[in-house]
């Protein structure tokens, strides 16, 4: 794993870390803590085997250790329904935080609990999609990082048109099924109605 993406990581971890509540850190100092993951995608795939050793190795140097003093419940799954019922399973085992990864997944938990923190690493739209109510103080039992920062998006065409001067047309394309969050992109955009 590159540096880059380490410290991504250990970055993720340290939100995680902040979301635990400090009434249940003050109770269980000596018990055992859980984290609800859900990942969208499936277990067996190697783009996940890296990620989650490095995770399991960050929070063991933290002093958290899988069998001793911390329990992570995984759940993996691609489609929308299992996505839900899984998001209901991980609520009912009251774990400390939940963890997921994707707009679907976090909207899928915030719909069955508002009491236990929900960390998320790649939401588009945590605002838009009405996850927090803005991101310096998200207000509710979400947070996490966002990936895109739509206005960066007239920034993209500026390098396009620097790289490639010619350049009259730019044709943008999302399936609005997986990107419901695409106008973000083209409001910012010159001559774009929004």
């Amino acid at each position: 794993m590159s540096d880059m993406r380490r410290r991504e990581f250990i970055t993720l971890l340290s939100g995680a870390a902040v979301a635990w509540p400090l009434a249940a850190r003050a109770q269980q100092a000596k018990g055992t803590r859980r984290i609800g993951m859900l990942i969208s995608g499936a277990e067996n795939h190697p783009q996940w085997q890296a990620p989650m050793t490095a995770f399991r190795q960050r929070l063991q140097q933290l002093g958290w250790a899988v069998g001793q003093n911390l329990q992570i419940d995984y759940r993996w799954a691609s489609d929308l329904n299992r996505i839900r019922a899984f998001a209901a399973e991980l609520v009912s085992l009251a774990p400390d935080v939940l963890f997921t990864m994707n707009t679907p997944s976090v909207l899928a938990m915030h719909d069955k609990t508002n009491a236990i923190p929900i960390v998320f690493a790649i939401v588009t739209d945590p605002v838009g999609s009405g996850l927090v109510s803005n991101l310096a103080h998200p207000g509710i039992n979400v947070t996490g990082f966002t990936n895109y920062e739509f206005s960066t998006s007239g920034k993209w065409l500026e390098l396009l048109k620097e790289m490639a001067p010619g350049i009259a047309r730019v044709a943008v394309i999302f399936n609005p099924k997986t990107a419901p969050y695409a106008n973000g992109y083209l409001c910012p955009l010159p001559l774009h109605r929004c």
